[in-house]
């Protein structure tokens, strides 16, 4: 496998202010908490393995391209890992655009892919990366280095999420849909801060279930609020999409414009 990427992006400015986030955990929760997570990914992969290997011959079989998506991604801290995934995109679709959002109707997901991002099968393999180490099963989700920088000069709080190991799932993955622009990022931001600021056993145990029934269609977040696991309060309405013009500026970013210049 190839090394990450000689150039970090995480030295940047923006990492400093990672010293002022007062959202990380002590050493012994942290470690207690990477313990119970390893152990339950070490048993949804037992569970779910059969299902990531028919998942993974559809891939092969429908599209032209590997089965699994391998991504650099922005871990605890600033740390660049790589994260796995069901491909559910048209091999190398971003060779021209670079690092960009999907949008409605993005016509570069496959018809098989729409099924596994619906049910979030796709997601399955990450229980590597947690059992890695890399991430927890419930966090903020891990974004792309390439975007990282924008967003920390657009978003206030928003390195804060970095403080902790991203998740598999979490509150902004189970209440709100995919980054469409820089008002759907700060919704989804105001979730993940709540969810640290409220951590715990209970919570990721509720967090986690609710994120099975939802797979299987399930009435996950009616459950989710009657175990008192709730979204931050006055946030919890489908983000709009009304940033539709930042996407040509992330993908300026990606490919080096002077946007990339102006960040640096």
């Amino acid at each position: 496998m190839s090394e990450l990427p000689k150039r970090d992006p995480t030295n940047r400015p923006w990492q400093s202010m990672l010293r002022e986030a007062p959202l990380a955990q002590g050493w012994l929760a942290s470690r207690t908490r990477a313990g119970l997570d390893r152990g339950t990914a070490v048993a949804l992969l037992i569970a779910t393995a059969p299902v990531i290997a028919l998942t993974a011959l559809l891939v092969r079989l429908t599209s032209r391209g590997p089965a699994f998506y391998v991504q650099t991604r922005v871990g605890r801290g600033g740390r660049l890992f790589r994260i796995y995934k069901l491909r559910t995109m048209g091999h190398n679709c971003e060779a021209h655009s670079g690092a960009c959002w999907s949008k409605p109707g993005d016509t570069r997901i496959t018809r098989l892919g729409r099924f596994l991002r619906a049910t979030h099968l796709d997601e399955l393999p990450q229980l590597w990366n947690v059992l890695r180490g890399d991430m927890s099963l419930v966090g903020p989700r891990p974004e792309r280095p390439e975007l990282i920088p924008y967003l920390a000069a657009n978003v206030e709080g928003y390195v804060h999420r970095l403080a902790v190991r991203p998740g598999v799932t979490g509150l902004a993955q189970l209440w709100l849909p995919a980054d469409t622009g820089l008002d759907s990022v700060r919704q989804k931001l105001a979730q993940d801060l709540h969810y640290v600021r409220t951590a715990g056993p209970w919570n990721d145990g509720v967090l986690i279930l609710c994120t099975a029934l939802k797979v299987f269609g399930g009435v996950s977040l009616w459950l989710c609020r009657s175990l008192g696991v709730a979204p931050a309060p006055d946030r919890d309405a489908p983000a709009r999409v009304e940033d539709a013009a930042i996407l040509g500026d992330i993908a300026d970013l990606a490919v080096g414009s002077s946007v990339t210049r102006k960040l640096a």
